[in-house]
């Protein structure tokens, strides 16, 4: 796995297969599909998976957490077309 520190950046992507994971400074998102397939490779997209989340629950860990944080707020804007 490439090196992706969970909550470090705006800015870092990872992809394991088509699962695409954004990071942010507040949350770590995960957009798409992945398909553990029972071969070689859908054995590497585990161990991949498991890893990221592995480091994600131990930055989460490490941190004194409030319960829930503020999501901002959804703007509709009309479409400019």
């Amino acid at each position: 796995m490439s090196k992706f520190v969970p909550f470090a950046d705006e800015s870092a992507t990872l992809a394991i297969g088509k699962l695409n994971v954004e990071n942010r400074l507040d949350r770590v998102s995960l957009f798409g599909d992945l398909d553990l397939t029972l071969d070689q490779a859908g054995l590497e997209h585990a161990k991949t998976l498991q890893a990221l989340l592995d480091n994600v629950v131990a930055v989460l860990e490490s941190q004194t957490l409030p319960d829930k944080i503020a999501a901002a707020p959804v703007v509709k804007v009309s479409n400019p077309f």
